[in-house]
């Protein structure tokens, strides 16, 4: 049997390939012929040729949204939603086989238009700190809910490669409330006089359909002057999304600095003292540049979350101030609260006259929020922020066994408690802020423990096979590799379906891979990339140390999860009678 099969999931590629790959697998088991298509509006010229189209018997279309079917007329086609593809893929397979039709394109009637206009509409934007999981996660699971309830939703994905799925103007304007599922800030001039509401990827990937009945019941307007400073701003944003929208602004520089000084290192540990050689260049763009410059990024764009534009101007400055005063990431952190409060005090309360309230924005409140914190981090912050850093940082370099081993076990096991949740990122955003002081260390762990969730699950679904679906061992696959990459949410899928196994699991290999690694004393220039990483010499040290971390970590939770487990093959025959 020939078969095209079609993933199309508007907004991201990771369900949409792993859709794919595993109906591909299943597909080619049952001895099927099949070319597969991920689409992507990017990217036309991959698409199936109408050739290849022509010469399937069927055609299986696994879709959130609505797509363009034209080129399917006259064919045999099946639709069906991720949801169900990832749940049970020989179901899908089977039933479409079974039950797929001959696709006539719809007349155009007046009646349907009707409903459509008569629908809630929304829109939404997703963003999280690294932009790489629950940005598209989130928006997969809000447009499978609006479909099931009915919603005309749009939604924009904020990730780490920039937006994909842009909201129209149009859309904007027509849509009843915005919804905003981010961790981080995101600017919102366009949506003025919008109601907007407001909360994180996590909520938004576990409680979908809730989500959007709250966004329409709850919205809230917020005007063009104050936009991210109105009412559901103050609801639902604090200061630990401020601290990650800082976070993760500054992590691409932290990247490429770390990555730089490591390069440095491959002609020698101390090459870069030979000036005019590629050594000294690499170091000077990394360490010299990249390295000075995060600090003013952390507390410019936590000023920004908080005030919009005008507080970045203050935080940066007083972002520089910090790291010249030697008060590092945490003095930095204090800077961009300081200027964004100080900015949104000013713009909220300093009256002008009608001509010069242009002048705000541009000249009153960076001058004075500038001043302001200037003034404050010499006089007030500096000194002190920066003696408690220097005595944090020599605690860190000279702390014995006992102790480096304890904040292993603290950071590992943060690492794991909410896969890239709350959790997740303060245990992140510690260790990538130490950087900045040259404490290498807690880096290490902090990656180290947090690939261990979806390694460690995905040899599981090995070492335990029959205790897991079909489904779940190609997911613990797609988990193996995330886990690679240092993506903890991989496993995600594997925890929302059962915590009170999975966590547990997960902790207790994360903590122990956390424990190794500083007990061995492995150092990370780099705070991501997963053990691609090791590639670049010098990146880390002790690198085979590292990777017997990492392993040890990973079958703990294997082998923990294995035996805890129960076997699926009940549920799994049921599944189909209560569909």
């Amino acid at each position: 049997m020939k078969l095209a099969i079609v993933t199309a999931c508007p907004n991201g590629m990771v369900t949409s390939v792993l859709c794919a790959r595993l109906l591909d697998a299943a597909a080619q088991r049952q001895g099927w012929s099949t070319s597969v298509e991920v689409n992507d509006a990017a990217h036309p010229e991959r698409q199936l040729s109408a050739a290849t189209i022509e010469a399937a018997e069927w055609v299986l279309l696994v879709t959130s949204a609505s797509v363009d079917m034209s080129r399917l007329v006259g064919k045999r086609v099946f639709q069906s939603t991720p949801a169900q593809a990832l749940q049970d893929v020989e179901a899908v397979l089977r039933r479409g086989a079974e039950e797929a039709q001959v696709y006539v394109a719809p007349e155009a009637v007046a009646e349907p238009v009707a409903l459509v206009k008569n629908a809630p509409r929304l829109v939404a934007i997703t963003a999280c700190p690294t932009g790489v999981a629950h940005t598209f996660m989130a928006a997969e699971a809000l447009q499978q809910a609006a479909k099931r309830l009915g919603y005309d939703l749009q939604v924009e994905t904020q990730g780490s490669v920039g937006a994909r799925n842009p909201l129209s103007a149009a859309a904007i304007a027509d849509a009843d409330v915005v919804l905003l599922a981010c961790d981080i800030e995101v600017a919102t001039e366009r949506f003025a006089g919008k109601k907007i509401y407001r909360c994180g990827t996590g909520i938004a990937l576990k409680q979908a359909e809730a989500t959007l009945n709250k966004a329409l019941a709850e919205g809230r307007q917020e005007t063009a002057a104050t936009g991210s400073q109105g009412p559901a701003k103050q609801e639902k944003t604090g200061v630990y999304k401020h601290l990650l929208t800082g976070v993760s602004f500054m992590l691409p520089m932290v990247v490429a600095g770390g990555l730089m000084i490591a390069l440095s290192f491959v002609f020698g540990i101390t090459a870069f003292k030979e000036p005019g050689t590629l050594a000294a260049a690499l170091m000077q763009i990394g360490g010299d540049t990249a390295f000075k410059l995060m600090v003013p990024l952390l507390a410019g764009y936590i000023a920004y979350s908080i005030a919009d534009r005008p507080g970045l101007a203050p935080g940066m400055i007083g972002g520089m101030l910090a790291s010249t005063l030697g008060a590092g990431f945490i003095g930095g952190i204090i800077a961009g609260f300081i200027a964004g409060y100080a900015a949104q005090a000013i713009n909220r309360y300093a009256r002008l006259p009608q001509s010069l309230e242009a002048l705000k924005p541009i000249l009153i409140i960076p001058l004075l929020a500038s001043l302001f914190t200037g003034l404050v981090m010499i006089y007030v912050v500096g000194k002190p922020v920066a003696g408690m850093l220097e005595g944090l940082t020599h605690f860190l370099d000279s702390m014995g066994t006992t102790n480096a081993i304890l904040l292993g076990v603290l950071l590992g096991g943060m690492m794991c408690v909410d896969l890239g949740g709350p959790i997740n990122k303060a245990a992140y955003a510690f260790s990538v802020g130490l950087l900045a002081s040259q404490s290498y260390a807690p880096m290490a762990a902090t990656m180290a423990a947090g690939m261990v969730p979806p390694i460690g699950l995905g040899i599981a679904t090995f070492i335990a096979r029959r205790k897991f679906a079909q489904t779940e061992r190609e997911a613990g696959k797609a988990a193996l590799v995330l886990g690679l990459c240092f993506i903890s949410e991989g496993a995600i899928p594997f925890a929302a379906k059962d915590p009170l196994r999975v966590i547990p699991a997960s902790i207790a290999g994360g903590a122990l891979t956390g424990a190794l690694s500083m007990y061995f004393g492995c150092k990370l220039m780099a705070p991501h990339g997963g053990l691609f990483v090791l590639a670049i010499p010098n990146a880390i040290n002790h690198a085979l140390l590292y990777l017997l971390a990492i392993v040890a970590g990973s079958l703990l939770t294997a082998l923990a999860y294995a035996l805890l487990k129960r076997p699926e093959g009940v549920e799994l025959a049921l599944e189909p009678a209560k569909a």
